[in-house]
């Protein structure tokens, strides 16, 4: 087999853990030169994986790996990443823009801080890395920058719940677009890759829990994708938005199952894409075996929300309360509109009508109505919130593991 990226030297962001880690290892098959520029030089308590382990993987799997402590937002330290490589591989052939900041919230709701970090890493950590590794890809036979960022898309419904993330991602889109007609003459390819799933991280499972990521794909469907980018001529593809299942497909991939967490489980769409309808979400699910199995332990005709809440309470469990750790409250608007809280922090848990005792970390509103069908199993809380179904305001990281608390208690009302 040839390995085609055998020598070459890439450049990535972000690499200690998830996609980049995964894109690192699968190019390190070929014994290429891999750079993890990331910050992570300490174990984080929750979240496994830094600089030296990532290192020391990539070099297992037959590469050879510089590992920089590098925070994209610090201009000195990505050059000094830079010139530290090319010191001991002679050269940068590719850079993959990878780190990103994600906070889902809407324009009020959005700190400042996390609008300045967002853009920060996302908009100018991909502009500055970008700008500093041209003066070296300019001398490679083969230059690629391959930034992990969405096809661009102006439908409102992408902008309308995290305007700022939305920003944030797109000016990661926006380099592609200009970079790959301003570098083209020198032969400099600049592409975006994008999965048409969710893709399962650390940071997802610690957030939302195994529910969310049975329903995702590895890692490994964007490795491959990527590999596949970058193995072509530069001079053939640039200022392309790429989709990795496409990719794959067109390079005569058929087995999709070995990159699904649980084969067989409907996927979840990734955000961005205009031709995935987040309604057709729910369809899928129904037709999903494992969901009837779910739906029918359920306890069908719950009533409505008054009753809805009452189940809950009997289930209370310090278990359940250690798992979530928050406080929600439910605006709801409809038929039977009212504030509702769910108090999974605090003692042994609490439900009831009104505000809690305590600020509620997420608030969530959507009608009455909608809100009967996801705690009884007929609407996942991803696809409201896809779909529009579903507002959140506050902690997004405890909005995701709403869908938690729904396998939970779904299989026990």
């Amino acid at each position: 087999m040839i390995k085609k990226l055998a020598g070459q030297t890439i450049f990535i962001t972000g690499a200690s853990r998830g996609i980049g880690k995964a894109i690192a290892l699968r190019c390190a098959q070929d014994g290429a030169n891999i750079v993890i520029a990331a910050k992570t030089a300490e174990a984080h308590p929750k979240l496994p994986g830094t600089i030296y382990t990532a290192a020391k993987e990539v070099e297992a799997a037959g590469g050879r790996c510089l590992p920089c402590i590098v925070d994209v937002r610090d201009e000195q330290q990505v050059i000094k990443a830079f010139e530290a490589a090319a010191a001991k591989f002679g050269g940068v052939d590719i850079l993959i823009n990878n780190a990103s900041a994600i906070h889902l919230t809407g324009t009020v709701d959005t700190p400042m801080k996390r609008y300045d970090l967002m853009h920060s890493i996302n908009i100018r950590g991909t502009f500055l890395c970008s700008k500093v590794a041209i003066p070296y890809l300019r001398k490679s036979r083969n230059p690629h920058i391959l930034n992990i960022s969405p096809p661009l898309s102006m439908k409102p419904l992408w902008f309308k719940n995290h305007v700022a993330y939305t920003m944030a991602k797109y000016g990661m889109s926006m380099c592609v677009l200009g970079m790959a007609e301003e570098f083209k003459s020198e032969g400099i390819a600049v592409n975006a890759l994008w999965p048409v799933t969710a893709i399962v991280t650390a940071a997802m499972e610690m957030l939302a829990g195994g529910d969310v990521a049975d329903r995702c794909r590895k890692p490994e469907i964007m490795a491959d994708a990527a590999y596949v980018i970058l193995s072509k001529n530069s001079k053939e593809q640039t200022g392309k938005f790429l989709i990795d299942e496409v990719v794959l497909r067109e390079a005569g991939t058929t087995d999709f199952d070995k990159y699904a967490v649980s084969p067989g489980t409907p996927l979840l769409p990734d955000f961005f894409l205009d031709d995935v309808d987040p309604a057709s979400l729910n369809a899928q699910y129904e037709k999903h075996e494992q969901f009837k199995k779910q739906k029918a332990g359920a306890g069908s005709g719950s009533g409505g929300v008054a009753p809805i809440f009452d189940r809950i309470k009997g289930l209370l469990s310090p278990e359940l309360i250690k798992s979530i750790g928050g406080i929600y409250q439910f605006e709801l608007h409809g038929g039977e509109s009212g504030s509702w809280f769910l108090d999974m922090k605090n003692g042994k848990g609490a439900v009831g009508k009104g505000k809690p005792a305590e600020a509620a970390a997420c608030t969530m509103s959507m009608d009455s109505v909608d809100f009967v069908k996801m705690f009884s199993g007929q609407l996942k809380p991803t696809a409201a919130f896809m779909s529009g179904k579903l507002k959140v305001k506050g902690d997004m990281g405890m909005a995701m593991k709403l869908d938690r608390l729904m396998g939970q208690l779904n299989a026990k009302l």
